[in-house]
């Protein structure tokens, strides 16, 4: 018997508290990531703002590091409006 692995399922949507919790971030420090560009990829449907839990987990791979010396690791940026060399502008 062949498992599938959720792949008839739509992806999981999570509201911005909720996506917040799954990060081990606050909900303002999540929506301050929105606004400057920083943060995870989300949708907008309506009203409401929804992060795809796959979104999540890839932006939090980002952050991946095998030791604090590792230069292929990219940056996750505080929430805050980044610098021209911060955003690759020269």
């Amino acid at each position: 018997m062949t498992i599938r692995r959720n792949a008839d399922l739509p992806p999981r949507l999570l509201r911005t508290q909720e996506a917040a919790r799954f990060l081990g971030i606050s909900i303002r420090t999540l929506e301050k990531h929105r606004t400057y560009g920083t943060g995870p990829t989300y949708r907008k449907i309506g009203g409401r703002v929804l992060y795809a839990v796959r979104d999540l987990e890839a932006w939090t791979a980002k952050g991946v590091r095998k030791s604090t010396r590792d230069k292929n690791a990219s940056t996750i940026f505080p929430a805050r409006p980044l610098t021209p060399e911060e955003r690759g502008e020269r």
